[in-house]
C-alpha cells in the first residue's frame, strides 16, 4: 500500500440520500479523508457513463456513485437504472485496461452519515492499494 499516494475521487451523489448523509457526516464532524469531491445529482439514475469515463480520463483515480437504497428512490427506479449502467460500464472499463475497483456504486441513506464517511475512507484505502491511474495512455484510446 502506498501511503504517500493521495487518490483523487469524484463522487456523483444523490441529492436526497447520499448528499444529505455527506452533509450529516460533515456537520457531525465524523472522521473522513478530504480526497473526495462531490457532484450533487438529483438521482444516481442521471449519472451517464460518459461522465464516469470523462472523470477517469481527466485525472480522477476513482469514481464513487452513491444514492438511495434500492426501493427507496425518490424517482422510483433511478437507482436500479444506475446499477444497470454501472454493470455495463464495468465491462467497458475492463476492455480499456481500467480496474473495475476504480468505480464503486454504493447505497447510503440520508441518516447514514457514519456509513458515508466509512464508504469514502474504505474507497480511498482501496485506491491507495491500486496506485494512481495513469490516464495519459488511456486518452489516446
Amino acid at each position: 500500500m502506498n501511503q504517500d499516494f493521495e487518490p483523487a475521487i469524484l463522487a456523483f451523489v444523490c441529492n436526497w440520500c447520499t448528499y444529505t448523509a455527506a452533509d450529516l457526516a460533515g456537520t457531525s464532524r465524523m472522521t473522513q479523508q478530504p480526497n473526495v469531491r462531490l457532484v450533487r445529482m438529483m438521482c444516481t439514475g442521471m449519472v451517464d457513463p460518459k461522465y464516469v469515463i470523462k472523470s477517469l480520463l481527466s485525472g480522477a483515480d476513482g469514481v464513487l456513485i452513491s444514492g438511495c437504497h434500492p426501493g427507496d428512490c425518490h424517482y422510483q427506479n433511478g437507482n436500479y437504472k444506475a446499477r444497470r449502467r454501472v454493470r455495463l460500464l464495468n465491462e467497458i472499463l475492463s476492455q480499456f485496461g481500467i480496474d473495475r475497483r476504480r468505480v464503486r456504486l454504493t447505497w447510503v441513506g440520508a441518516s447514514e452519515g457514519q456509513e458515508f464517511a466509512a464508504t469514502v475512507n474504505n474507497f480511498i484505502n482501496d485506491l491507495r492499494e491500486l496506485g494512481p491511474l495513469d490516464s495519459r495512455g488511456l486518452a489516446a484510446l
